[in-house]
C-alpha cells in the first residue's frame, strides 16, 4: 500500500476531552484504535482499526486478539480481569514491552535521539529510509536477551509497517516510520483506504 507522505496531523480527541496534544506520543500511536474515543479498546475496536488500514481479515483477527489479550491486564493495575480484554489508553506505557527501539520511554514519550539512531546505524544505504534486510538488522539490535516475548512482538510490529508501508523499491522511509510512532500515520492511511473505496 502506498503512503503519502505530505505532512498532516491528527486531531484525536480522549474521553475527557483533553486535545491529543496533552496525550503521550504513545498514546497518540494507539487512538487510532479507539474508534469511539472512550479511552478504552476493545478487541473489536483493534480489528476494526487494522482493517481501516488495508489489513486482512486473518491478520486483524489475530492482531485484535493477541494485542488486546497481552495488553489489557498490564494497562488495568488493580482492577478485575475482564474477559471483554479492554486496554486503557491512559495506561499504556505500563504494557511497553522489552527488545524495543527505546523510541519511546518510560512514560511513553517521544525520544528523539532514539530515533534518530535507528538511521544513524541502520540506514546504510539511503539515509532517511530502511530496507528490508536494513529493518532485520534493526530489530535484531533491539533483541534483549531470554525476552522471546518483547522479541516477537518488536519483529511482528516492524514486520507489518514494512509490508503495510514500504516503497515501490521496498524502502520505509524516516517520515512513515516517524508517523507510525505518533498514530498519524494510521489516520492518513485510513482516509487514503477510503477515498479508493469510493472511487
Amino acid at each position: 500500500m502506498a503512503v503519502d507522505l505530505d505532512s498532516f496531523s491528527s486531531s484525536s480527541v480522549d474521553q475527557q476531552g483533553m486535545e491529543s496534544d496533552n496525550l503521550t506520543v504513545l498514546q497518540k500511536h494507539i487512538m487510532f484504535f479507539d474508534r469511539d474515543n472512550d479511552g478504552v479498546i476493545y478487541p473489536w475496536e483493534t480489528f476494526q482499526g487494522f482493517r481501516a488500514i488495508g489489513c486482512g481479515i486473518f491478520l486483524s483477527s489475530m492482531a485484535s486478539l493477541l494485542i488486546n489479550i497481552s495488553l489489557s491486564r498490564k494497562t488495568r493495575p488493580g482492577k478485575p480481569f475482564s474477559f471483554k480484554f479492554p486496554v486503557e489508553v491512559k495506561n499504556i506505557h505500563l504494557a511497553k514491552h522489552g527488545s524495543d527501539s527505546g523510541v519511546y520511554d518510560k512514560r511513553g514519550r517521544f525520544v528523539s535521539s532514539k530515533f534518530e539512531e535507528i538511521f544513524s546505524k541502520h540506514a546504510l544505504a539511503h539515509p532517511d529510509s530502511l530496507t528490508s534486510k536494513e529493518l532485520e538488522s534493526f530489530v535484531k539490535s533491539n533483541k534483549e536477551p531470554k525476552d522471546y516475548r518483547g522479541w516477537m512482538a518488536g519483529y511482528v510490529e516492524w514486520k507489518i509497517l514494512y509490508m503495510l508501508c514500504k516503497d515501490k523499491n521496498g524502502l520505509l522511509h524516516k517520515d512513515v516510520i516517524r508517523n507510525a510512532f505518533d498514530g498519524s500515520l494510521f489516520e492518513r492511511m485510513a482516509r487514503e483506504r477510503s477515498i479508493k473505496e469510493t472511487k
